[in-house]
């Protein structure tokens, strides 16, 4: 199964100079965790997730509106390609030890967004035959797990 087959093509962004009251009405309204940073080429440059947004907020003494996304946002990204095999995807997961990685393309524009969810969505209705549960459950595993992230080599996704 490749990652095409999974993701989700409709994906809400921001920009780096995006504050973090607005990042958080678009994540409300798109009901999402995560945006992709993108720079004006719609390369993705950035990921911010709910969780950052709320460990900023209650650690400085500033409005959400004072604080911006490039602040805040986490510059090395793991990301995958709509080509990929989705088992290279979970590998990338389990590595990084992040639940939704950007789906780019070779120049590095969003194409998507891959998540946990969405893997195991596509698993429990029969598309994701081919990709065991026991791998998606390790990977789970390996992500919700305690100790900090391996390092993840270079031939990783990482843009």
């Amino acid at each position: 199964m490749k990652v095409k087959d999974a993701m989700m093509r409709t994906t809400a962004t921001c920009q780096a100079d995006t504050n973090l009251g607005a990042a958080v009405e678009i994540m409300w309204n798109r009901n999402c965790g995560i945006l992709p940073v993108v720079d004006a080429e719609k390369r993705v440059i950035g990921v911010i997730t709910d969780r950052d947004i709320c460990i900023a907020l209650g650690t400085r003494n500033r409005l959400p509106g004072e604080i911006f996304v490039n602040e805040v946002a986490q510059s090395n990204v793991y990301s995958c390609k709509a080509e990929d095999d989705l088992r290279g995807a979970l590998q990338t997961m389990a590595d990084a030890k992040v639940r939704r990685l950007p789906v780019v393309n070779e120049g590095g524009n969003l194409e998507g967004i891959l998540s946990m969810d969405d893997i195991v969505f596509h698993a429990e209705t029969g598309r994701g035959s081919r990709l065991s549960t026991e791998a998606i459950v390790n990977t789970m595993k390996t992500v919700y797990s305690p100790e900090l992230p391996q390092v993840v080599a270079k031939t990783s996704a990482a843009v």
